[in-house]
């Protein structure tokens, strides 16, 4: 990287694991359960339709669709703010996705991100799931910083991630005042989110001097422009509670 509430019974069966996708399914479709659950397609498996670069210019070229992936070419290391994000904003949810990178790669997944004057980089807004070669990249050796992980903030148990080139499964439950992070259908972060618990773990993360991070109740998802190449499929949504919006926020 470079960078809840009182839910009744009635969400009981919101909340279980999803662990992958499931055999036989197409990528990037929806099946006739997931559609009565109230799920959404982020990545059509066609184009960027969608997305926008975090900046809100149309997408990098280095943002390619090939085969039903979605893919960063980019292969210089540098990061560029190039970023591709959600044009939706979304608040409580629960997100599903695919991802893969080569040896030596590091992006993210990025929530509750929104640009703002004194912070016009994603990761100054957003959380960060972290997605990483643990065995091929120098931040394998950061336990923060590992694949999985709530980026410098929660320790990913060891062996959650999959070798370079393997797709894993990622999911991420965001409910108001907490949140949930599992790799490989294995729990890589469990956190408050909001209160004083929250605040004390950001002081002493290095996003410390960054005043506006982790501080909104909705905002973009991203995924990382970290220089380095990724793919991701299988980019699904739903909202677990109405996502707040406007100027109030």
């Amino acid at each position: 990287m470079r960078k809840a509430s009182g839910i009744g019974a009635a969400l009981v069966l919101m909340v279980q694991p999803v662990l992958a996708q499931p055999a036989g399914q197409r990528d990037n479709v929806l099946s006739a359960q997931e559609r009565a659950q109230g799920w959404q397609l982020l990545f059509n498996g066609r184009d960027l339709s969608g997305w926008t670069s975090f900046d809100g210019t149309p997408p990098a070229r280095t943002w390619t669709v090939r085969d039903g992936t979605l893919l960063l070419t980019k292969a210089d290391g540098q990061m560029s703010g190039t970023d591709l994000v959600t044009a939706e904003r979304f608040g409580a949810f629960e997100l599903t996705v695919d991802w893969k990178v080569e040896r030596g790669g590091n992006s993210g997944i990025l929530y509750l991100a929104r640009r703002m004057p004194d912070a016009p980089l994603l990761y100054q807004t957003g959380l960060e799931m972290q997605v990483l070669d643990d065995a091929g990249h120098s931040d394998g050796k950061i336990p923060t910083h590992r694949a999985g992980s709530l980026y410098d903030m929660t320790v990913p148990p060891a062996g959650a991630s999959r070798p370079a080139g393997s797709w894993n499964h990622a999911r991420l439950l965001v409910e108001r005042g907490r949140i949930r992070q599992w790799l490989n259908g294995t729990l890589t972060a469990d956190v408050s989110y909001g209160d004083d618990a929250w605040r004390k773990r950001v002081a002493g993360s290095k996003f410390a001097k960054m005043p506006r991070f982790g501080t909104f109740p909705s905002g973009v998802i991203g995924l990382q422009d970290h220089g380095e190449p990724v793919a991701f499929r299988n980019i699904k949504l739903r909202r677990i509670a109405p996502a707040a919006t406007g100027a109030a926020e």
